[in-house]
């Protein structure tokens, strides 16, 4: 099953996705190669997909999992959560309609 993983920026969080980015990265490039990965990518600040130093308020992640606990273990062990990059991380179970 899919699962929404979506997460809440501290202010100021940019010099911390910067640092983590790479690790956060290799993690999704992996879930992508095995074939489980259906969206990813973080909400800017401002309406622009390169916002620069205004930054982002949070990310989204849909990506397949056996079970809504496995996806909360993955998502606890996010590099951009272990560098406080995130303030909050809600994990729901997600149902695919369309396309």
């Amino acid at each position: 099953m899919f699962y929404a993983i979506m997460s809440t920026d501290v202010e100021n969080s940019l010099p911390l996705r910067q640092s983590a980015r790479p690790a956060h990265i290799e993690r999704l490039n992996a879930l992508r190669d095995e074939g489980r990965l259906l969206i990813a990518g973080p909400h800017p600040n401002v309406d622009s997909e390169t916002p620069g130093d205004a930054g982002f308020s949070g990310s989204l992640v849909v990506a397949e999992f056996a079970s809504l606990e496995a996806a909360q273990t993955w998502a606890d062990a996010d590099p951009y959560v272990a560098a406080g990059v995130y303030a909050a991380v809600t994990v729901k179970p997600f149902k695919k309609v369309l396309p």
